[in-house]
């Protein structure tokens, strides 16, 4: 595998707008892996730091100092906590096969760049590595210098949301094992809705949604937003997509944004904010301090967001414990999917690693076996790909639990209810540019200056075609 430093360079530029979109499970060391407020994507111009010139934040080694040593980088330290308690129920269970694992992590854009250009390289590279998902389609561009993860899987497959792991393949091949589903969901504030006497257990369908919102408008005399309009992130347009079983990129990755999934949602929230009932979101999407603010503020009743976001609540609005209510998404149409899966990190073994073998067992025994997929539940607030422990009643609705305790309804009623109907949009190399242009141009246009949707979505394809 050979690429030029200058395609490397472009790609880890491309990567830095693609993840500000996308981000769902990354962040900081002083967050949980749900990440850090996202804010609106934009151009990152920086050169990429030297590969010896990039620093750790953190480095730390657990496990008994006979054990096969392994090195794991991530860019995630509450990843590497999960990673630190699952290794020491490993080596409980498997005195033959004892780990050591020494960890390092790294600010999220030079982690990725220094994988990259280790793998450029041929050398380097840790043994186990969290990959965002925004990042993924760069890191296996060409051959990929992973290892392939499909017989390591297998004992889980039966019971794994599929569409998350078809996130981190390539050719019928797995190469990362994700963290999370990231199903989406509708979070409806219930104790406000029900102060102007909306139920939001009626609304089924996007029409339903607006009428509630028409009536909300008139009862609370334009004081409280249906919801909000992000300019700055695709959640909306990748549900809207998932709805009419579409993606904006075909299976080559070739892109055409042009899609009435993409054209009917961005058409449908303009009139929203002709009509009164929705506003651009502060902050550019609901998941920045603005967006926090707008919530906790009660100026808007609902909004789509995967649920990671439960975390969000926790950490910047607890304020809200028992006001709002979790929902599966309305459709245009009832029986269309309720659901996408959004962000997530995908961990992956390098080619590199001398002992390949240990280091895929143990990846997927803390992300895929019932024991990992409790404690990302309990202790990171992930919704668990695995789909056996949605049925554990004493794990899922253990009313001790500090995110089943603070909303309305139960995380998991809502993901058995939608559980067949969790699709997913692929992140691929163009991706990034699709995101620039969706969130820097169209969205912006269309919902501040009401814009024609059509023609800002041709422009914006134009630009995109020079790029594919």
């Amino acid at each position: 595998m050979k690429r030029s430093m200058k395609s490397i360079a472009a790609l880890i530029g491309a990567t830095a707008v693609l993840s500000a979109a996308l981000i769902g499970c990354g962040g900081n060391k002083d967050n949980s892996s749900a990440s850090a407020p996202a804010k609106p994507a934009a151009n990152n111009n920086n050169a990429s730091p030297a590969q010896d010139e990039i620093k750790a934040d953190a480095i730390s080694t657990v496990g008994p100092a006979d054990g096969t040593p392994l090195e794991l980088w991530t860019f995630v330290e509450l990843h590497s906590q999960h990673y630190a308690a699952m290794l020491e129920l490993w080596n409980k269970e498997h005195p033959d096969k004892q780990i050591r694992i020494t960890f390092t992590t790294y600010p999220y854009g030079d982690m990725h760049n220094k994988l990259m250009m280790s793998n450029q390289a041929g050398t380097g590279a840790p043994d186990i590595c969290d990959v965002e998902i925004g990042a993924f389609p760069g890191q296996i561009l060409g051959q990929v210098q992973f290892v392939e993860m499909n017989k390591y899987i297998e004992p889980y497959k039966n019971n794994v949301v599929k569409s998350r792991l078809d996130i981190y393949g390539k050719d019928g091949k797995y190469y990362g094992i994700p963290f999370h589903v990231g199903a989406t969901v509708m979070y409806y504030n219930d104790e406000l809705l029900s102060k102007y006497g909306i139920d939001y257990k009626t609304i089924k369908t996007w029409d339903d949604f607006e009428q509630a919102g028409l009536k909300l408008k008139e009862a609370s005399n334009g004081s409280v937003m249906m919801t909000g309009c992000d300019t700055g992130g695709t959640d909306w347009l990748w549900l809207s997509m998932a709805e009419n079983r579409q993606d904006w990129t075909d299976a080559s990755g070739h892109a055409d944004i042009r899609i009435n999934g993409v054209s009917d949602m961005i058409k449908m929230q303009q009139r929203w904010i002709q009509e009164g009932i929705a506003s651009p979101t502060p902050g550019g999407q609901i998941d920045t301090e603005a967006g926090f603010a707008t919530v906790g503020d009660q100026k808007i009743a609902a909004f789509p967001k995967a649920l990671w976001y439960m975390s969000r609540f926790l950490n910047y609005m607890p304020e809200q414990t028992g006001k709002w209510a979790i929902a599966a998404c309305p459709v245009y149409k009832v029986g269309q999917p309720r659901s996408v899966g959004i962000g997530g990190t995908g961990t992956v073994v390098s080619l590199q690693s001398k002992h390949q073998e240990l280091a895929a067992e143990f990846v997927v025994f803390a992300k895929l076996s019932l024991e990992g997929e409790k404690r990302i539940w309990e202790v990171l607030g992930f919704d668990p790909v695995n789909t056996s422990l949605w049925q554990d009643k004493s794990i899922t609705h253990d009313p001790n639990n500090k995110y089943v305790a603070f909303f309305r309804t139960n995380p998991f009623d809502v993901l058995n209810e939608v559980k067949d109907e969790i699709m997913g949009i692929k992140a691929v190399p163009i991706s990034a540019t699709i995101n620039e242009q969706i969130n820097l141009n169209v969205l912006n246009n269309c919902f501040e200056q009401g814009a024609d949707v059509d023609s800002e979505l041709e422009a914006a394809q134009q630009e995109i075609d020079i790029e594919q």
